[in-house]
């Protein structure tokens, strides 16, 4: 571990030599709307109770000793904790290289300075629609102003904002022109998200799932620019008419697993290894609390556990 920290290399490497940089958590499962594709990060749902303040901070210190440089807080809704700026502070005193959320942007409007001087250094906002009766039917409300009232407010302050949009075939998959435009009102990046079969209907997913491969080869035509984003699973970014516009296409592939640097930790205090399991997480006791190294530990075990979906295709390439 020595040897690693001296050459500047990552503490956390699993079996599959991948390593372990980011760690996303999700501080509550509790949210505002009801999207009806939301996943919930891949946590089943529980009790209710959420992690305290002092545990999450005791977490991403743990995590920030081991190598852990980035953090990403989600939810549920992740601004529905009003201690959320204490925990960015915490990693961003930790020496945090990227502090960012995921957010439903409702509550973004009145809270983006506090989270700017707490030091969160970028934002994810979904926008499921550019119109707002299409919004009310994806979400369950009628909150599209308060969230691009929002997304301005976060775009005076943080080095970047993206706009999250999952394409639904049949509800807004005829919006791009619009949500390119928004995105270019405020400087922002659109990331347009294959819809992924999980948590959801199946008979949801298959009537509204859309192949992006189509868009993508629209966007590649009209693209200026085009570039590759090799620490994203080879995600492309194609800028159009001034617009970064990100294709996240679908996670079940092998290009996805292989590239993945993630570990997950779950608002009632268990550590996840792969969004798409819950057959191998780890839990964290109340006593593993009382001390860092005991956190330390429980990270690493989960560490080991990673083991990507498709393994056989990426054992494969390692061989080459």
């Amino acid at each position: 571990m020595l040897y690693q920290k001296a050459l500047n290399l990552p503490l956390l490497v699993d079996r599959y030599d991948r390593p372990v940089t980011n760690l996303r958590i999700s501080v509550t499962q509790r949210c505002d709307l009801n999207c009806i594709y939301c996943h919930r990060e891949g946590e089943v749902r529980g009790d209710g109770k959420e992690l305290s303040t002092e545990q999450f901070n005791a977490i991403i210190r743990a995590a920030a000793q081991l190598g852990i440089k980035q953090f990403k807080f989600t939810g549920g809704e992740p601004l529905l904790r009003a201690d959320l700026p204490s925990m960015v502070k915490t990693a961003v005193s930790e020496g945090a290289i990227d502090v960012a959320i995921t957010t439903n942007g409702t509550l973004l409007w009145r809270r983006a300075r506090e989270l700017h001087e707490a030091g969160l250094m970028r934002v994810n906002v979904s926008l499921p629609s550019t119109r707002r009766d299409v919004y009310k039917e994806i979400t369950g409300k009628d909150m599209l102003d308060k969230v691009l009232k929002g997304v301005e407010e976060a775009a005076k302050r943080f080095r970047l904002v993206k706009l999250n949009m999952v394409v639904l075939k049949g509800v807004n998959d005829d919006e791009l022109e619009e949500a390119m435009s928004i995105a270019k009102e405020y400087n922002a990046v659109l990331q347009l998200i294959e819809l992924e079969p999980i948590g959801i209907d199946m008979d949801f997913y298959k009537t509204h799932h859309l192949d992006l491969s189509t868009i993508e080869k629209e966007l590649k035509a009209r693209a200026s620019k085009i570039e590759v984003r090799r620490l994203m699973n080879n995600r492309r970014k194609y800028l159009v008419n001034g617009v970064e516009v990100e294709v996240v296409r679908p996670i079940e592939n092998s290009e996805f697993c292989l590239h993945c640097t993630r570990l997950r930790v779950t608002s009632n205090g268990f550590l996840k290894p792969c969004l798409m399991r819950n057959d191998n997480l780890v839990k964290i006791d109340e006593e593993d609390f009382n001390s860092i190294e005991k956190l330390k530990q429980k990270i690493i075990q989960a560490v080991m556990l990673r083991e990507p979906l498709y393994k056989e295709a990426i054992n494969q390439r390692l061989k080459l």
